[in-house]
């Protein structure tokens, strides 16, 4: 392709710029090959001509499309170059806030110097088992693609992590480590991830520091092996470090800290364990405060200092360790403030008791004076001799300084031995990912030896880096077969020559170390005479000769020689090396034990050691004397081979690479510097990547995402069947030159610009059709709007001319009227003149007349007057003289009669002292004493007949009635007579009082009244005014209140409403959150059990290993041991006697709920036997009270009911007796004899009929004997010993009904024999058989029986006398309201008197309506008491008779020859009960539940046929009230479908049929508990089936637990099948082809979105959830839980896909939108298919349906915003930004999301409170109800099928 075809006018190229190191402009006009300027138009507005340079005549470089730029993958650029490289990165980091790109297999990350919540549990879980190019960039993804290859490759893998100090390596390790300990987890209990993630915390303690560019910079590199077993899980790690920086220690330039460890030291003096240290302020030592910033923002050092002891304590370093460490830094700390003062130039001395001296020889426990000295000498050794020189003030600090690096050294390599410990492992690794954190390429104003040693590892990582790229490469092209041509890129191999190769730099270096007399010069001499212009390398700066320069791979570097020989050396003296040899410390000698080596020469790195599982280099032979010489190993001969150590390490592992860039050198968040970014760049490598990838085919495509991309530029001819022709025949057409492109098996390979190219041709196709599609929209859109226009127009001109036309006519109308109305005015005028006249003439005629009616009036009212005065002052004064003679002759009488009065008392006083008055009175007592004993007995003889007045009563009182009513109507008579009476009374009685009041009112307000007539006129009328204004106000003001209540009560209402919808949501939230909390914990519970059986097992097959011989349990023998069975001391101590009895058998543990369920039963019974106890004594006191009437009452009725009553109870017994005999001889006849012999037909059977008939006919004859005789003892004993026996038979009673179990009853009533027969006499006494002895015993409970019948008669007789009493009380009362009712109606009129009448009566029948309704209402709840009793004691009295058969002795039996005899059995209606045998119990639970097949039993049976088997055995063990067998038989149940589950719990089939039984045997329980609220909606028949002696809720919660747990593990079955699915069906499947076009990808080729072979689509998804609901269907699953698990699976759907689009930026495009619209319409379609609609789940998937609307609305104005914040409540603040942020054109005609858009948003979302989580939490599990849906089969219609082997369980 031609350049003039792509440097055309529009087309955006690069050119350099100082500032910007590159600046985008635009092409003005097309270049033509030969021109020397070009036309450009920058950014910024200006035009600018750009020369290009003659020589070379190179273009600049062309810019990317818009749509290629902010890939993931630097290689999916078309256009491979710096510029676009740099534009990539800050696109990505400054608008997207992505910090992550691929370049390649580079990952590059920019340290954003913010917290970004990207790093959590679930970006892990979300990036776990991911391909590396489906996601977006990470650091977790380049960790799980090393974990992933180690464990498909079976080869050990590395990351190498390298940048800057500042660019966050530290930080990247440590999160791709803590990704390793998260996913993999550890392989023992010792939690070796956590152990590896907190030598973190420590190593960044001692290695760490704060720098100019970095405030936690490494000053050391790293190498961590992370050791995995064969299940790849950690076990153990092992790390090695390279080149510590010793010099920090003594040294820190401005602004720069020594290591973390002396601040965090000093921060924490103050703590008692330190005080011994005698720490101070970082500021008062010279090691921390040459720097001036011993403080860094934001960092507390205390509590770093207890994060690294905790992390010590956890990797194993003791407390003492711990405290030696710190005082041996402590140590240095002070040594570092050691003074010297000069003697002379050559000597010095240390003051005397010098105190910083002192305190580091007691720190390190060695002699004062020995140390002084060494400090200030030094031993020179010759042939000969050894002499002991002192030095120099300066030499000896250097000495002090050299000293405590090599402390600090030993110990950095002691801490970092002691953690490779800890993190060891005794299990043998078999594979590892090593982490390498090392330092990066280096270039200052003054470079020395450290910055050589840095550069150096660079070059040999960058090598090994090139050879790795380069291999993919040539392995990629050989895959697909294309022709292989050399790409040649930079070999650093010269440069590395240079420096490690014979007589390179180190060599040099080392030789001159060697050297007696040698300096930098001389070395710097000999580097000149042996490289300079010998080697293109190599070069000598110009104004100097103590440096030179080396060209890297990166950039050249000019190193000062001066320091190289010294720090190479790193010289000790010997001497101070002995003397902390011999320190009392214990601790300090082991540092140096290692030292038998060179003393002077020691390591500067720390991990020169081989690693612990390596195999240690042989020790060098040589003399003692030769070990004590100075220069042995030199620090750059040591940091060569651990290089060469490394080198080897990751040449024999694969390789991932981290390269970590600094955007900015002041530390400010999401700033980019591109002068900064792009020296990095080409420092780390990534352009020499991008530069080998363009130098080849770095564009390629699979024929298919090449055929869905440019299918637009195909025509349909060209179209093939096959995709691999298609394309070939179309690229040879749009690409002319064959040397861009190459076919490969699978891929076309493109070299760079022909993407970009193809994407012009496509942009400009569908340009064009965008043209043509607008020229005829816009056609057809002005036409439309002419039409409308010329519609509209006449419209107009119809108007306007009917317009004119109504104004003419409505001219001439108001001309007409305007006449007419002059006509009428005139009219009007004159005939108001004439009315005004006539009216004035009126009024002087009215008011002249008046006055003279008023004189005439005044005179005759004047003389009336005057004659009513005089009539009233006559009668006056007669009634007063008339008043007082009538109290004169009143007050004369009074004096009289008490003047008779007082005379007549004393005569009365006189006769009451007389004796004869006392005989009189006595005479009277005594006949009412005769009296009141006749009255006695004439009551005597009312009560004897009371019963007969008893029985006529109800006549009485209908005839009562009868006369009450007809008394009430001729009261009603009477009453209306009286009434009209009375009316005509009070009528006149009225009329009078009302004229004498009117008399009086018209005297006393006449005059008052014609005085002020006028003045109340007047007043009156200005009132009415006034009243009317107020009232019309007032009115105004009704209405403004009015409508003003009726707002604020809709307002109130609306409140109370929104606040009532909020509490319930609330509510409901809390309750969903706390059933949530409790599955959690149930499912955590779940978990650990099952952890704990793991274990048991491991543990029995480590413990009971097989032996010859041995044989083996069944297999489905289950345990009846679970979490819900539990035991106690009272399970104890009732297993005993069956441990006895059954010692075969196992011990079946108490079932501690039916236990505690039997004791609250227990608690209630005494109780109620309290208040029973409480009502007898109440009994007693009435039945003492009542006890004389009592004796007189005749017997003759309550002896025959006596004689009743016992021939009835005599029959019973006999009856059961009888029924006892008939069962014994039918069990013997079937056990002895054979068929033939017991027919109904044969001899035997007629002879025992003719005996059984005898011995019946002399049975009736003994019991009519026996009930004579006992009548008469009982008539006899009540003679003799009255005695009141009811308490001993009702207490007798009720201990019977306490007693539940039958040994209990059996040997109660053998006590009950044993007390009431009487020791002292012998029944052999009495009669020769003893017969008449058991008739006397038997009378005597009779006798106690027809006691206690007696007395409930009397109680039942006195209790019929209250209510009669109550009832003719009531009657009474009844009376006297109804004449008082009678009495007010008489008083009322005739209409008001019927409806008083009427609403009383509907009164009473109401009241009486009510009362019998409460009576029904308890005689129900008392039958359905009773019939429970009834039930409760039938079966306890069938036991208890069972009981008495079985204590028989088989002496007792007699012994008569009775012949064998067949009784058939008439057959009973099926009662819903399955039996079995105990032993049997397991053979049901095996077949049953163990080793049933959920397939079979769904397809042919009916649904739930295992629940319903399982509860009717449960109802047969509830009817034998056999509490071990019911509990045992749930144990077992619940445990077996534990171990179903556990064994088979990943198949969907296996989980969804026992979540479905387990639910409809929750439900039976239900069903037939008896409850009131479970039985409404049962049969009549099913009721009769409910359980009657087990209260078995605790179980339900047991069996509600459980079902919550295989609710949960079929939750995660589905999420295991579905996930693979989801992200393929949803978001990468192409459901509508042709909408989103493909991108060009990278290097990192993500998963096809073409429906390939094997490749999971929408319809995948939709056949699996079509199969997931029939089988549920089939299971017979409740509808409600199907709903939950749909709405579930849902949420898996929506959360994932959610998830993924927040985590790939490929995936945010408006096409994609639209095609996750449309899957999410498909979902909802099938809901709709399946009537789910209303199930929630829909609701679930909303979060996706914003996030889709999300990509598809507009992004531009305010008024989107709003939209955008209204639309998606649904999604979180963090959410919505990273859309927005993630959102990428797929087309040219997109556009991107502005920066300031995004912060619109963020702006009006900020008072948003919601989650700060990104990603959804995709393990989320709703929590589950299990709502009661009774069953309507019929129990008693159950088959159970031959199929299921339960051929020994029986119906009953």
């Amino acid at each position: 392709m031609a350049a003039s075809e792509l440097y055309t006018k529009f087309a955006r190229v690069w050119i350099p710029d100082p500032e910007e190191v590159w600046k985008s402009a635009e092409l003005l006009k097309d270049y033509k090959p030969g021109d020397k300027v070009l036309l450009l138009h920058l950014e910024e507005g200006k035009d600018l001509e750009y020369r290009l340079d003659p020589k070379t005549k190179e273009l600049p470089h062309l810019r990317n499309p818009d749509i290629l730029v902010g890939e993931n993958d630097l290689t999916a650029l078309s256009y491979l170059h710096e510029p676009a490289v740099l534009h990539n990165l800050r696109v990505r980091f400054i608008d997207s806030k992505l910090i992550y790109t691929y370049c390649g297999i580079v990952l590059v990350a920019i340290n954003p110097y913010e917290q970004l919540p990207i790093y959590g549990e679930d970006i892990i879980n979300a990036y776990s088992g991911q391909n590396m190019g489906d996601m977006d960039p990470h650091i977790f993804a380049v960790a799980e693609e090393a974990y992933k290859q180690m464990a498909r490759d079976e080869r050990n893998q590395s990351i190498i992590v390298s940048g800057e100090s500042g660019a966050g390596k530290t930080v990247s390790a440590k999160y791709a480590m803590r990704y390793f300990a998260t996913v993999s987890g550890s392989a023992s209990e010792a939690n070796v991830e956590e152990k590896v993630l907190a030598s973190n915390p420590i190593m960044e303690s001692i290695g760490n520091a704060k720098t100019t560019r970095n405030d936690n910079s490494s000053r050391f590199g790293k190498y961590i092996e992370i050791g995995f077993d064969k299940r790849y899980r950690i076990i153990g790690a092992n790390m090695r470090t390279y080149l510590l920086e010793k010099s920090r220690v003594v040294f820190q330039a401005e602004e720069e800290r020594n290591y973390h460890i002396f601040y965090q030291l000093c921060a924490s003096a103050k703590l008692p364990e330190f005080k011994m240290l005698r720490l101070g302020n970082a500021n008062t030592f010279h090691y921390t405060k040459q720097g001036g910033s011993p403080v860094i923002e934001g960092v507390d050092d205390a509590k770093e200092m207890a994060h690294t002891r905790q992390a010590c304590t956890l990797l194993g370093i003791s407390e003492s360790y711990q405290m030696g460490i710190f005082r041996i830094l402590a140590g240095i700390l002070h040594l570092g403030n050691v003074g010297f003062t000069s003697r002379d130039s050559d000597s010095c001395t240390i003051p005397p008791k010098h105190e910083p001296l002192s305190i580091f020889c007691d720190l390190m426990g060695v002699d004062y004076e020995e140390m002084c000295h060494w400090l200030c000498h030094r031993k020179l050794a010759t042939a000969t001799e050894t002499y002991i020189k002192p030095i120099s003030k300066l030499q000896a600090t250097n000495a002090r300084d050299a000293l405590a690096k090599h402390i600090y050294a030993k110990l950095f390599n002691w801490i970092v031995d002691h953690v490779n410990r800890a993190l060891h492992s005794a299990v043998k690794q078999h594979s590892f990912i090593g982490v390498l954190d090392i330092y990066g390429f280096e270039t200052f104003e003054i470079n020395s030896f450290e910055q050589f040693c840095i550069n150096y590892a660079n070059e040999k990582l960058q090598q090994q880096f090139n050879m790795h790229v380069f291999k993919l490469e040539q392995e990629e092209y050989m895959k697909e077969q294309i022709p292989w041509t050399l790409i040649d890129f930079y070999d650093n191999q010269p440069c590395i020559n240079l420096i490690e190769s014979k007589l390179g730099i180190l060599d040099l270096l080392d030789e001159e170390c060697k050297m007696p007399k040698g300096t930098d010069d001389t070395w710097a001499q000999k580097l000149y005479n042996t490289h300079l212009n010998k080697c293109a390398l190599f070069e000598k700066p110009r104004l100097s000769n103590k440096a030179f320069i080396i060209q890297h791979f990166a950039d050249k570097v000019e190193y000062q020689c001066e320091g190289f020989l010294e720090k190479n050396k790193d010289t000790v003296f010997e001497e101070q090396i002995k003397v902390l040899k011999s320190s009392k410390f214990k601790m300090l000698p082991e540092l140096f034990q290692d030292d038998e080596k060179a003393i002077s020469p020691t390591s500067a790195i720390s991990s020169g050691r081989t690693p612990l599982t390596r195999t240690p280099a042989k020790p060098t032979k040589g003399r003692p004397a030769q070990m004590a010489k100075e220069h042995k190993k030199t620090v750059g001969h040591q940091f060569r081979n651990s290089l060469h150590l490394l080198m080897e390490t990751l040449n024999a592992t694969t390789p991932h690479y981290v390269r970590c860039i600094k955007p900015n050198d002041f530390k400010f968040p999401f700033t980019f510097d591109e002068k900064r970014a792009v020296q990095q760049l080409r420092a780390c490598g990534v352009l020499e990547t991008i530069r080998i990838s363009a130098a080849g085919f770095p564009s390629r495509w699979t024929y298919q995402e090449f055929f869905s991309r440019y299918r637009v530029l195909m025509k349909q001819k060209d179209v093939l069947s096959d995709r691999k022709q298609t394309c070939k025949n179309v690229l040879e057409k749009l690409i002319l030159d064959k040397d861009k492109y190459q076919f490969g098996k699978t891929k076309i390979f493109f070299r760079a610009g022909q993407v970009a190219y193809l994407e012009k041709l496509r942009a400009d196709k569908l340009r064009a059709a965008c043209i043509r599609i607008q020229k005829t929209i816009r056609g057809w859109l002005l036409r439309k709007k002419y039409l409308r226009m010329r519609k509209a127009a006449i419209a107009v001109q119809r108007y306007v001319r009917g317009y004119q036309a109504r104004c003419y006519a409505k001219f001439l109308r108001r001309t007409k009227a305007a006449t007419i109305i002059q006509k009428y005015w005139r009219m009007y005028v004159a005939h108001r003149k004439y009315k005004i006249k006539r009216a004035a003439t009126i009024v002087l005629q009215s008011y002249l007349r008046g006055y003279l009616a008023r004189n005439r009036y005044r005179k005759i009212f004047r003389e009336h007057k005057a004659v009513i005065i005089q009539k009233w002052v006559r009668g006056w004064l007669a009634r007063t003289y008339y008043k007082r003679s009538m109290h004169a002759i009143i007050y004369l009488q009074c004096c009289f009669r008490r003047m008779m009065a007082k005379r007549e008392l004393k005569k009365l006083k006189i006769e009451a002292r007389s004796v004869e008055r006392y005989k009189k009175l006595h005479i009277g007592m005594e006949n009412k004493i005769m009296q009141l004993q006749r009255k006695v007995d004439e009551q005597n003889k009312d009560y004897k007949c009371l019963m007969e007045k008893l029985t006529n009563l109800e006549g009485i009182y209908n005839s009562e009635t009868e006369k009450l009513r007809s008394d009430l109507e001729r009261l009603q008579l009477s009453e209306e007579e009286a009434k009209i009476a009375t009316g005509r009374v009070l009528s006149l009685q009225e009329e009078i009082a009302k004229l004498r009041k009117d008399l009086e009112q018209t005297q006393s307000e006449k005059k008052s009244i014609e005085e002020r007539a006028d003045r109340y006129k007047q007043e009156t009328e200005q009132l009415v005014s006034v009243l009317k204004e107020e009232n019309t106000l007032l009115k105004q003001e009704k209405e403004a209140l009015n409508h003003l209540i009726v707002e604020q009560a809709k307002e109130m209402t609306e409140t109370m409403e929104k606040k009532l919808v909020e509490e319930t949501k609330q509510l409901e939230l809390d309750l969903n959150d706390e059933r949530l909390r409790y599955q959690n914990l149930l499912n955590e519970f779940s978990r650990l059990e099952e952890r704990y059986d793991d274990l048991k097992e491991e543990m029995t097959l480590m413990v009971n290993v097989p032996k010859p011989g041995h044989k083996r349990t069944d297999s489905t023998h289950s345990s009846n041991e679970s979490e819900y069975t539990f035991s106690s001391e009272i399970a104890e101590t009732e297993d005993i006697p069956l441990r006895t009895e059954e010692p075969s058998e196992k011990k079946v543990p108490l079932d501690m709920s039916l236990f505690l369920k039997l004791q609250k039963r227990v608690t209630e019974l005494e109780q109620e036997k309290q208040v029973m106890q409480d009502e007898l004594d109440r009994k007693e006191e009435q039945v003492l009270r009542s006890k004389a009437k009592e004796e007189e009452r005749p017997q003759i009725r309550g002896a025959e009911l006596e004689y009743e009553s016992l021939k009835r109870q005599e029959l019973e017994s006999e009856n059961k007796k009888l029924k006892n005999e008939l069962n014994e001889l039918r069990k013997a006849l079937s056990e002895k004899s054979a068929p033939e012999v017991t027919a109904p037909g044969a001899p035997a059977y007629r002879v025992l009929m003719e005996q059984l008939t005898s011995v019946s006919e002399e049975l009736d004859v003994r019991k009519e004997e026996v009930l004579i005789l006992r009548s008469q003892l009982v008539s006899q004993k009540e003679a003799i010993q009255p005695k009141n026996t009811m308490t001993d038979s009702t207490i007798l009673l009720e201990d019977v009904q306490k007693m539940k179990d039958k040994s209990e009853i059996a040997q109660a009533y053998i006590g009950l024999k044993e007390t009431n027969r009487s020791p002292a006499m012998d029944c052999h006494e009495l009669n020769e058989d003893g017969e008449l002895w058991l008739v006397y015993e038997g009378l005597k409970q009779a006798n106690r029986l027809l006691e206690s019948q007696l007395q409930s008669q009397k109680r039942s007789h006195e209790n019929e006398a209250e209510a009669l009493r109550g009832e003719i009380q009531s009657l009474k009362e009844e009376n006297n309201r109804q004449q008082q009712l009678l009495a007010q109606n008489l008083q009322l009129p005739p209409e008001a008197r019927i409806e008083a009448s009427l609403q009383h009566e509907i009164t009473r029948l109401t009241n009486e309506n009510l009362d019998l309704m409460e009576q029904l209402e308890k005689q129900d709840k008392t039958v359905r008491k009773l019939k429970k009793q009834l039930k409760v004691f039938a079966k306890k009295i069938g036991e208890l008779e069972v009981g008495q058969m079985e204590n028989i002795s088989p002496g007792q039996i007699i012994d008569e020859p009775i012949r064998p005899v067949n009784i058939p059995r008439k057959e009973k209606d099926f009662q819903g009960m399955l039996e079995y045998k105990k032993e049997d119990e397991q053979k049901l639970v095996k077949n049953l539940i163990l080793e049933l097949k959920p397939r079979g039993v769904a397809v042919n049976l009916i649904p739930g046929l295992p629940a319903y088997i399982l509860f009717m055995c449960v109802r047969h063990a509830d009817y034998l009230n056999d509490d071990q067998k019911v509990r045992s038989l749930l144990t077992s149940t619940i445990n077996s479908i534990k171990k179903v589950l556990k064994k088979r719990g990943d198949d969907f089939e296996t989980v969804s049929f026992w979540l479905s039984n387990t639910c409809r045997f929750l439900h039976c329980l239900k069903q037939y508990s008896g409850e009131e609220g479970f039985m409404k909606h049962n049969t009549a028949r099913q009721n009769e089936h409910c359980l009657t002696n087990f209260d078995l809720a605790e179980y339900r919660q047991v069996l509600s637990d459980l079902a919550i747990q295989i609710y949960q593990q079929l939750v995660r079955v589905l999420e295991n099948i579905l996930q693979p699915m989801i992200v393929s069906g949803m978001l990468e499947h192409e459901t509508i082809q042709g909408v989103s076009g493909v991108k060009p990808t990278g290097l990192r080729k993500r998963t096809s979105s073409i429906a390939d072979e094997g490749t999971y689509t929408l319809d995948s998804i939709l056949r699996q959830l079509n199969s997931f609901h029939s089988v549920m269907c089939q299971h017979g699953m409740d509808p409600e839980l199907i709903k939950q698990v749909v709405k579930q699976m849902f949420y898996i759907v929506g959360a994932v896909t959610l998830n993924n689009l927040l985590l790939r930026k490929d995936m945010c495009s408006w096409s994609k939108g639209m095609q996750i619209r449309y899957n999410v319409s498909q979902l909802e379609e099938w809901l709709r298919d399946k009537n789910l609609m209303n199930s929630g789940a829909k609701e679930t998937l909303e979060p996706l349906i914003q996030a889709a609307q999300l990509l598809q609305v507009k992004k531009k104005t305010d008024d989107d915003a709003e939209a955008i914040c209204s639309m998606c409540n649904a999604l979180t603040t963090a959410q919505i930004v990273k859309v927005l942020n993630l959102y990428t054109p797929v087309n040219e005609f997109e556009e991107r999301v502005s920066v300031s858009f995004i912060r619109t948003i963020q702006l009006r979302l900020r008072d948003r409170k919601d989650s700060p989580q990104l990603l959804m939490d995709a393990k989320h599990i709703f929590p589950v109800t299990f709502p009661f849906n009774p069953s309507s089969l019929a129990l008693e219609t159950i088959q159970i099928p031959a199929s299921l082997g339960l051929g020994f369980i029986a119906r009953v």
